[in-house]
């Protein structure tokens, strides 16, 4: 905790040195605005529309990520097995997944908002394509880990390819398939919030940046802190979810 205590007082001294000299300075504000405004975000609906817009972009968010990161695990996990165990598979897409890992992201952004338009699809697709390289790396490079005394095993059994890999891969291969998306939702959180700024009607990224034309660094730090406390609270129900189903692992690790 000692690391949080001193940027918290960091800030605060900074906060009300910058307030002593000019008491109507918006870039660092009071920690106490900061609570005051969070409290009144989390609670007070929008006059227009009678719907409380913080939970709403949280919501959006959430959905958007959740759909992101699940399309991407999937493919991920299907293309990592089919790239670790199926030699073939390996000499044909091994490096052109690893020039297209080599792709920026955000540079073909304007290209997917083209295609797929300033819908949903675009900002999900990008969550996608982000990390799905990545996931596709690593686990392909886990499951060509795997003992080879294990494949011959099961081939010496009659067992064909698929139940290779959906008997002897696969439960191996599922820790490793956690800590990845574990390491790929910094990116991912990226990739969300950038869709949501350039093109969005609501979300947490999109609010970030609507009110940073009125300088609002209380609501802007307001949603960054609940962004982090969403981010620390997914890696750790996930690390929890690979601790229970697959306690072996860890105590390899």
């Amino acid at each position: 905790m000692v690391p949080f205590v001193l940027v918290l007082l960091a800030y605060a001294m900074g906060s009300e040195a910058r307030r002593a000299v000019n008491p109507a300075d918006k870039l660092l504000p009071a920690p106490a605005q900061i609570v005051e405004t969070a409290a009144r975000l989390v609670a007070e609906p929008d006059r227009r529309s009678g719907i409380i817009l913080f939970w709403q972009d949280t919501a959006s968010s959430l959905r958007r990520l959740a759909l992101g990161v699940g399309i991407g695990a999937g493919l991920g996990l299907l293309f990592g097995l089919a790239i670790g165990l199926l030699p073939l598979v390996r000499t044909s897409f091994s490096g052109f997944v690893a020039v297209l890992s080599m792709v920026p992201p955000l540079a073909i952004l304007p290209i997917l908002f083209i295609v797929f338009g300033l819908g949903e699809v675009s900002k999900v697709a990008l969550i996608a394509i982000g990390i799905t390289p990545f996931l596709i790396r690593d686990l392909s490079a886990r499951t060509s880990e795997l003992p080879f005394e294990q494949l011959v095993k099961a081939q010496t059994l009659g067992a064909s390819s698929l139940a290779i890999a959906l008997r002897v891969a696969l439960p191996q291969i599922m820790p490793r398939l956690i800590q990845a998306v574990r390491l790929s939702l910094g990116p991912a959180w990226l990739f969300l919030i950038a869709a949501e700024a350039i093109a969005s009607q609501d979300g947490l990224g999109y609010r970030i940046f609507l009110v940073r034309r009125y300088l609002a660094m209380d609501v802007i730090l307001t949603y960054v802190i609940w962004i982090t406390v969403i981010a620390f609270a997914l890696d750790w129900l996930l690390a929890r979810l690979s601790r229970r189903l697959y306690p072996w692992a860890e105590v390899r690790a």
